[in-house]
């Protein structure tokens, strides 16, 4: 529950087949049952955003790469800061910019 999921339909199996506006879509897990997961995401309807609850089975559904990097750099800073902290001294872990190329 609460990992990110992307919808990829596999057209081999045809039971619990998402609407082929939700391929490629990236959503969060609500509900787990045997053979099916519920899936939260966001559907744009003409002006405004609303939030969809859709059950998929797990064929059509893997893991998401959205958070590997924001939790890989999380770790980083971690130890960046745990680090400097033993020198006494005080780090900023924001990320930077790049330069323009010139």
């Amino acid at each position: 529950l609460g990992d990110h999921v992307d919808i990829i339909v596999d057209g081999a199996i045809h039971k619990a087949m998402p609407h082929k506006t939700y391929h490629g879509r990236t959503g969060k897990i609500f509900n787990l049952n045997k053979r099916a997961v519920g899936v939260v995401l966001n559907k744009q309807v003409r002006n405004r955003v609303i939030r969809k609850r859709i059950n998929v089975r797990i064929e059509h559904v893997r893991p998401s790469n959205v958070r590997t990097a924001f939790v890989a750099r999380i770790k980083e800073n971690d130890i960046l800061k745990t680090a400097a902290k033993k020198e006494g001294k005080r780090i900023s872990t924001k990320r930077i910019p790049e330069a323009p190329k010139t």
